[in-house]
């Protein structure tokens, strides 16, 4: 097994997180060990070439060890978003990172280092419960809309009998900014004691909060879900399987929330997306060329 390297103090810097008492103060680095094997680095963020079924058994694995961890799942709009300053230092923070992006695998191919599929947030939100409920561990919601959280705390012990689950909450709007807010939360999960949190806030809100949260809870492993509880509630569907495998599970949700989704996927992330290509392609040449 091998260790992530800790952040720089300048990639620390400009990735700001709530702190609002000295004890919540976010970990500095990674406190869990990454998975033996390559990392395949996309447009400046290393990527661990694990499948799906490698990060579950990954995970619990570090949980009968007693070690905690994050898992970071870029997206393509969350890559793009990664190339900012101020957020670079949020996947040098997470234990394990892992692609919920087919243009991001396709990147990966054309560097001439694939990684082996794609790893959803979505996904793992169904496998690690699953996985958790059969080793006896527990999980906790956090995010999503008034009641998501509930709901799909509901559906999860509906199909795996024996997980439990120890807590969910749907914080206020802006309360990273209130201090009880934070604190409350801080406790309600020391007090629950998971072994597993889904938190689906959206980027990078959850990440900044899994910072502060890992400080209390060392021992547990937090995956930043994104709308996953949502499609876990029931109030939104997933996209079938084949469009999943296509990589077009993002016109799914176009269609569904087309007022929430437009801007993001056809003004922010397909021009993303083709200059994303056009790196690669350059990457690949220059390092052939090198090789030849």
């Amino acid at each position: 097994m091998t260790t992530r390297p800790a952040p720089t103090p300048e990639e620390l810097a400009a990735s700001p997180v709530p702190s609002p008492r000295p004890e919540l103060t976010p970990l500095p680095a990674p406190t869990g060990a990454a998975p033996a094997g390559p990392r395949v680095v996309v447009d400046g963020v290393a990527f661990d070439a694990v499948t799906e079924t490698e990060v579950v058994d990954h995970v619990l694995g570090e949980m009968a060890q007693g070690r905690g961890g994050m898992l970071l799942t870029p997206n393509v709009d969350i890559l793009r978003q990664l190339r900012r300053p101020a957020l670079r230092g949020i996947a040098a923070e997470a234990d394990l990172v892992v692609a919920d992006g087919m243009p991001i695998v396709w990147a990966s191919r054309v560097l001439g280092s694939p990684l082996p599929e794609r790893v959803t947030g979505a996904s793992l939100a169904e496998s690690l419960p699953a996985a958790a409920a059969g080793a006896g561990r527990s999980v906790y919601l956090l995010g999503g809309e008034e009641g998501v959280a509930e709901l799909a705390a509901e559906n999860l012990s509906a199909e795996h009998d024996e997980l439990r689950v120890v807590g969910w909450h749907c914080p206020p709007h802006g309360f990273e900014e209130d201090e009880r807010e934070m604190e409350a939360i801080v406790a309600d999960l020391r007090r629950a004691k998971p072994d597993l949190v889904l938190v689906g806030l959206g980027f990078p809100k959850q990440e900044r909060l899994i910072g502060v949260l890992r400080a209390a809870l060392p021992h547990a492993w937090f995956i930043g879900c994104g709308g996953a509880l949502t499609f876990l509630s029931g109030r939104v569907s997933r996209a079938p399987r084949g469009l999943q495998r296509s990589g077009l599970e993002w016109v799914h949700r176009l269609v569904m929330e087309p007022r929430r989704m437009a801007r993001r996927y056809l003004v922010d992330d397909l021009p993303y997306a083709a200059g994303l290509f056009a790196r690669s392609f350059h990457r690949a040449t220059v390092v052939g060329r090198q090789a030849a």
